[in-house]
Parts: C-alpha cells; structure tokens; sequence
C-alpha cells in the first residue's frame, strides 16, 4: 500500500523543522502556538482520542468555534487515521446532531457552553458519541486544559501516528442536500494532497507568509488556509466568526498582523472595501488575494484593486466535490469598458476538465456544456449514498470516472471556462453551495405552511436572494418575523430567505408541477 506523503507525515515534518517558528495565531485572544507546541498538543489528543476507542477510518466530529484549539484538533484526529468532520456551530444543534449521527463519529469535541444544545439534539437521534469538551477557560489553549484534566482523570498512554494509504479519508464536508438533509463529501488524503500540491506550484509560498483563515472549518475554503501553510512552516492567522463579519476590525487585524495571503469569498471583500476604511491601514504586506465562492462583480472588484494595487489577484472556482479544479489570474489593470465578470479559468493540474451535451457528448469550443472534472483532486463519493454517487459520477469509453458539476459553462478562445449558471435548483450565496430544496424541507416542517416553493431571484451586483413563496392553512398566516424565527432554528443563517411572499396557491405547470419559472418572473 502507497503511504500518504500529505496531510499527517507533511504536518509532523513541518512541526519538527520549524519547531520554534509561530504556528498559529489568534488575533482577538491574543494566543500564540509555535510548531512545536502544535505537535505536542496535538500528541497528547492523539493519545486521548486513542484511548477512548477512535481507531483508524473512524470519524470524529468538530463542533467548535474558530480558534487555535480547533487547529490543534484537527491534527490531532488527523494523527489517529481518523477523518475529521467539522459542523457549523453557528448552525441549529439539530443539523449538527443529524451530521453527527449521519457518519456516526466516534468521539465529537465541542466548546464547553456548546455542549448542552448538542447533547439534547444528539439525544432526540438517540446516539451519545463520547464528547471532549474544551472549558470556558482563561488559558493559552483550552485543548490542553482539557486533555490535562481528562488525563488526571484516566491516564491515556503515549501512542504512535497512523500512516494513513492516500486512499484514506482525511475529512468529510457537508454541503446543502436536495432532499433537505445535508449531504457528506468524501475526501480522501489523496485529494488533500493534490490540490495543496497545485496551491504549493502556483502561489509560491514561503514559510515568511502569514496566512488568513477566514472561512468556517466547515466551508471547503478552509482546507488551503489550514494546511499550505502549515506543511509549508508559514504562519496561519485564525479570522474568528465575529471578527470575520467586521469589516473595520477586520481591515485592521490584516494590517496588524502582516497578512500576506488572503482567501475568502467576494462578499467579504466587498464589505471590506466598502466599509474598513482600508485607506486608514498599511496593507502592504499582502501579496496574494484569492476569492472564490461567488462571482465577484467587476465594480466591485475594481474598487478593490484601487485600495489594494499591489496584490495579485486570482478567481479561484470550484465546489466542495473538486476544491479548487480551475483558476484565473485577474489582469494587474481591469479595462475600463469591461463589464462583465472574469472567467473562472483553466484547470488546476493535474485535475482535467471536458463540457459536454445533455447526452453527455463533447460540445465544441464556444458552445455551452455541463464542466465535468476527473482527477485525484476529486471526492471520493457521497457518505452513504451510493444512489447519489450514480448521478454525479459518469464514465467515458476509457473507463475514466469524472464528476458531473452541474455547472454551465463555456470555453472561450484562451481556453478559459466562462460561467454561465447551473442545470439544477443550487445556487451559490456568500460562498456557500445551497440546495433550494432543503429549505423547502425546512419551512414546510411549519404547522401553518400548506404548500412552499423557494426560488433565487437576482440581487444587486449580480447577487442572489432568495425568496419562499408561501401557501398557508385558512387564516393562519404567520408573521414574517416568525417565520423568520423558525428559519433560523432550522437552517443555518445563510439559507434563511431573504423575502417571504404569500400567496392563495402555488402556480402549477400543465403538468401539475410548480411552475417556479413564473415565481421567478414575479421578483
């Protein structure tokens, strides 16, 4: 069996040679870990996860706010041959517990006042995974209080790394399922290493970069900002949620910290450019601003380039099933007459890409087609659902398996992919993949909700909305802060509608299906 080179001996490797060096640094707390702490501590984890049953291929939940310990965390699962599965603790306890249940973790470690909502929800699915819970502590890192008191409790002894096969998963991503339950992405240490490989060739890192890890661990983005640089002996600043919705604090931490590399969705950017009075700050540090996760609207990304000039830029695309599989260098100067967004580029290598037909057939240069992808940097499969897997995945004559984006596109005379929309009902709002569907799933769980269609329309600056048309029982009609009220206990905030719509029916087709084309219409 080939030995992953990526994830756990790369890591281990990198803490050894940089053992002095800044690791990971959190800007709100104030709290610092070199390589050296990051190995031990994540050790120690080994060794306690270990001792409490997690074994090579299982799975351990990470329901954690963003900080050091996550990191710490995730090295440490990875050290077991386990996958880690981060879930959104912003998100309701009950999607939490359902992702948790659905890959039947083994051991779920949480932030202590999390705690008591996970376990009430992981009750209800009728599971009780053995729970490490990090204190309301005032210390350097909360993990290692933990593991201190757990290990004073019930000794764990010392242990030997896994050296997981580069088939191995690494971690599993839940995104937005269209039966209204999210769905697990499969990714392997093979695909891990594939595309930390590309960002390594392309982007040039250096262990004098400081790093920006501002995407939820949930959200496929933050695979690049964990491990580039930690394989590399970089330093990686962890954006906690609050500060990464502040555009003011925001725009100073990147200053104060010297953020040489920046990854986030446009939105986010926008905010900053709008709001942080960037002008107020020296960013000259920053060499590099990736963004991928939505289009990002020429108006704004010109504003952008007159705060920042300096940087390049790059437009990075791809859904969690691939991580980034294309990518396109923004032009030091955007012409004055362009208008509409950049392509999304040329394939990653060594990922390739072809578009075809409704068949499945090629389409010619210029013509639009599904992007299909192939290559070690893609997932291995869906968790548990093989019937997903036969619709995403296709073979060609060659036997080569290649997955089925569901994205249109078009490929222009540079041999760019242009984008030009989805073949199903998921759209993409502040990076986020979201299945319309599953917030149908959500509001028609209302007692007053007889029928409900969710459809995105557009929003300012080639934004998405979303919108829930509603048909209700009798009289009952629910308020739209109600309505909103129940959304957030049900969904995570980014697939809360924007707008509610009520109407005596739905509009059907001559099928008898909603129309949601006419919804669409109507704004």
């Amino acid at each position: 069996m080939t030995r992953a080179l990526g994830l756990v001996e790369s890591l281990t490797q990198s803490c050894r040679r940089h053992a002095e060096r800044v690791a990971v640094r959190d800007p709100e707390t104030h709290t610092t870990i070199t390589y050296g702490e990051l190995a031990e501590t994540s050790d120690r984890l080994r060794d306690r996860l270990v001792h409490v049953g997690v074994r090579p291929g299982d799975r351990v939940g990470l329901h954690l706010r963003k900080s050091v310990d996550s990191i710490i965390a995730i090295l440490g699962v990875l050290k077991t041959g386990a996958a880690y599965v981060p879930v959104d603790p912003e998100a309701p306890a009950s999607r939490a517990a359902f992702i948790l249940d659905d890959c039947s973790v083994r051991v779920v470690i949480t932030d202590a006042d999390l705690a008591p909502r996970l376990d009430g929800a992981l009750a209800e699915f009728g599971v009780a995974p053995a729970i490490l819970r990090l204190p309301d502590a005032d210390t350097s890192t909360r993990i290692r209080a933990a593991l201190v008191a757990a290990q004073e409790a019930d000794a764990a002894p010392v242990t030997a790394d896994a050296s997981p096969d580069v088939d191995d998963l690494a971690y599993i991503l839940y995104t937005s399922g269209s039966t209204g339950r999210p769905k697990g992405v499969r990714l392997t240490h093979r695909a891990a290493a594939s595309f930390i490989g590309w960002c390594r060739d392309e982007f040039s890192p250096s262990r004098d970069d400081v790093f920006s890890s501002h995407a939820p661990l949930h959200f496929d983005l933050s695979i690049h900002d964990v491990f580039v640089p930690l394989v590399g002996g970089a330093r990686l600043v962890v954006i906690g949620e609050d500060l990464g919705r502040d555009p003011l604090r925001l725009a100073e931490a990147i200053a104060a910290e010297s953020i040489s590399v920046w990854y986030s969705t446009p939105s986010i950017l926008n905010l900053l450019a709008l709001y942080g009075r960037l002008d107020r700050h020296d960013h000259s540090a920053l060499r590099l601003v990736l963004f991928a996760g939505e289009v990002f609207p020429i108006p704004q990304l010109r504003r952008l380039k007159e705060h920042w000039p300096h940087p390049r830029y790059y437009n990075l695309y791809g859904p969690t099933e691939t991580n980034v599989c294309t990518y396109f260098e923004i032009p030091e100067t955007i012409p004055a007459d362009r208008t509409e967004p950049f392509p999304i580029g040329r394939m990653c290598p060594p990922l390739r890409g072809r578009v075809v037909d409704g068949e499945g057939g090629p389409v010619e240069r210029g013509r639009e087609g599904e992007l299909l992808v192939s290559g070690p940097g893609v997932m291995d499969g869906y968790w548990n659902l093989p019937e997903q897997d036969a619709r995403a995945f296709s073979r060609d004559a060659e036997g080569e398996r290649w997955y089925r984006t569901g994205d249109l596109v078009v490929e222009d005379e540079q041999s760019n992919y242009v984008f030009h929309g989805r073949r199903d009902r998921m759209v993409k709002r502040h990076g986020y993949r979201i299945e319309l569907g599953e917030i149908e799933a959500g509001l028609a769980s209302h007692p007053a909700v007889r029928e409900v269609a969710v459809v995105a329309v557009a929003g300012p600056d080639h934004g998405v909305r979303i919108k829930a048309c509603l048909a209700v029982e009798g009289d009952s009609r629910p308020s739209i802060i109600a309505l909103k009220q129940f959304s957030v206990e049900r969904l995570p905030r980014y697939m809360v509608p924007d707008t509610f719509e009520f109407l005596e029916a739905l509009p059907r087709t001559s099928t008898d299906k909603i129309d949601y084309q006419s919804l669409v219409a109507d704004g």
